[in-house]
């Protein structure tokens, strides 16, 4: 599976570092879903030694993982430094000065991960993989997960931001809304990267603005600029936005404006490899009862 659009990295981490401040406050939606993600944990037994938050924005996951898992170290991977300043000043003082206790936070990639193989149990992701290529986290969660450690993510699917992107395909110029890859080709991915008994499910969420205007600020605010690596880098003009505005206003129910999100949650566990760092393969010989 390839990723469906080409995104630049360097545009995402300026977008979340700019919004790294406010975040909390704009991130209503992300807040929403963690809470929905770790929710899945729920019916699982596991007891990780080790876990790892990839895309962890400001750290608001930790406590709650924290609860759950009072034993377990914490790592937390986000690649806009700004936002593991939040994650960092968001520790009471006392687990900051006792370090052993305190999440490790790391400003890396989340497809070129600085974990050693094999070295964590959990691994999860909240509303992440849409800006990465995904195929490549999951191959990285993979090499950094121990045989028979999970990995559980969400992300958006594409009908996430519909009347968005169908506003201002009408109003013309160039792609502005990302493209979202689909639910299946995620669980697909998800086996090629070596993980096994893949569980994915959907949910549409729909958010509510007076105006085109609002939706726009609260998307800025939440760090989610478009980051095509083909997109325009003029600005579109008043006429494009009138176009795009009018457009959007025939989506209007009475005195709110819909801003859909497909939802797509997935958790997968590590296999044991079939092949070893030099491409030979991995057979398992079972003695079979006496003759």
């Amino acid at each position: 599976m390839a990723q469906a659009q080409r995104i630049e990295k360097r545009a995402v981490r300026r977008s979340f570092g700019r919004a790294a401040r406010g975040y909390d406050e704009h991130a209503a939606l992300q807040r929403e879903v963690g809470e929905r993600l770790l929710e899945h944990l729920d019916p699982i037994r596991i007891e990780p030694a080790r876990i790892v938050d990839l895309g962890c924005a400001t750290g608001r996951l930790f406590a709650d993982l924290r609860r759950r898992y009072p034993r377990a170290s914490l790592i937390g991977i986000d690649a806009a430094f700004p936002m593991l300043r939040e994650a960092h000043a968001r520790m009471p003082w006392w687990r900051r000065m006792v370090a052993a206790r305190a999440p490790l936070l790391a400003c890396a990639d989340a497809e070129r991960l600085p974990l050693a193989a094999g070295s964590a149990e959990l691994a999860l992701s909240n509303l992440m993989l849409q800006w990465c290529d995904a195929p490549a986290v999951f191959a990285e969660a993979a090499r950094v997960l121990a045989t028979g450690g999970l990995f559980l993510f969400s992300t958006f699917g594409p009908d996430t931001l519909k009347e968005l992107r169908a506003a201002f395909a009408a109003a013309g110029g160039g792609p502005h809304v990302h493209e979202f890859v689909d639910m299946h080709d995620l669980g697909d991915a998800l086996v090629g990267a070596g993980f096994a008994d893949p569980v994915m499910e959907m949910e549409t969420l729909t958010l509510e603005y007076s105006t085109v205007e609002a939706l726009a600020r609260d998307l800025k605010r939440g760090g989610a600029h478009n980051a095509l690596a083909d997109r325009g880098h003029a600005l579109g003009g008043r006429e494009r936005w009138r176009r795009m505005a009018e457009r959007y206003e025939s989506f209007r129910r009475g005195a709110v404006l819909p801003a859909t999100y497909e939802v797509v949650y997935g958790h997968a566990w590590k296999a044991q490899p079939r092949k070893v760092a030099d491409g030979r393969a991995i057979i398992d010989f079972h003695r079979g009862p006496p003759g």
